[in-house]
């Protein structure tokens, strides 16, 4: 089917824009809104994704199997200890606790790999939060007469896009591909299917 003669011309003019080099920079952040909004879709709704719907369920299920199997071993590694040093010392202690999660940790989920850096990461924000909330608590830490979490997210984001433009192998793989599609691909486009419909330039069939 052959586009009308206004349509063509219309495309043309777009894709004349998008070539001239004085408005890369205004372009650029246009396209990484495209991304960023499509990145936020594959990640929460995966409805605009272009992987495979089977490898998406593959993966998902292998890594349920895996989270569910450690966690279950540890929850039972975990109680049992804390069990066990109850027994032996007569009382329970704080310590218990700590120990017990300690070795636990180290047995289940010791074994670097994308699965157990996920859940470390994930765990270690909440427990560095939950440690300067213990700290205020005790009086270790002054009371902050503001909220805050402005500033903390906003040191957050200035370091892990420091890190990403200067110290990228220091990131994560997921995060520097995450970021890459973001940040670099949004520099790049030749006309407006790789502007605003795709990311890349499709392959001629």
């Amino acid at each position: 089917m052959v586009a009308p003669p206004q349509l063509r011309a219309l495309l043309f003019a777009i894709n004349a824009l998008l070539r001239k080099r004085r408005y890369h920079a205004a372009l650029a952040m246009l396209k990484g809104f495209r991304n960023g909004a499509v990145g936020w879709a594959c990640t929460h709704g995966g409805s605009l994704c272009l992987c495979s719907l089977r490898e998406k369920l593959r993966a998902i299920l292998q890594a349920t199997y895996t989270h569910s199997w450690n966690l279950a071993r540890f929850v039972f590694l975990y109680k049992g200890l804390c069990a066990l040093q109850s027994h032996v010392q007569g009382k329970t202690y704080q310590a218990h606790s700590f120990v017990s999660a300690f070795i636990g940790g180290l047995l289940v989920f010791g074994n670097n790999n994308n699965i157990n850096s996920q859940i470390s990461m994930y765990l270690l924000s909440r427990v560095l939060f939950a440690l300067c909330r213990l700290g205020v608590e005790k009086g270790f830490i002054p009371e902050p007469r503001l909220d805050p979490f402005p500033w903390f997210t906003g040191l957050v984001w200035g370091l892990v896009l420091w890190l990403f433009e200067y110290h990228r192998p220091t990131l994560q793989p997921s995060l520097q591909s995450s970021m890459t599609y973001l940040y670099e691909d949004s520099n790049v486009w030749h006309d407006l299917s790789d502007f605003f419909i795709y990311n890349k330039s499709q392959p001629s069939k």
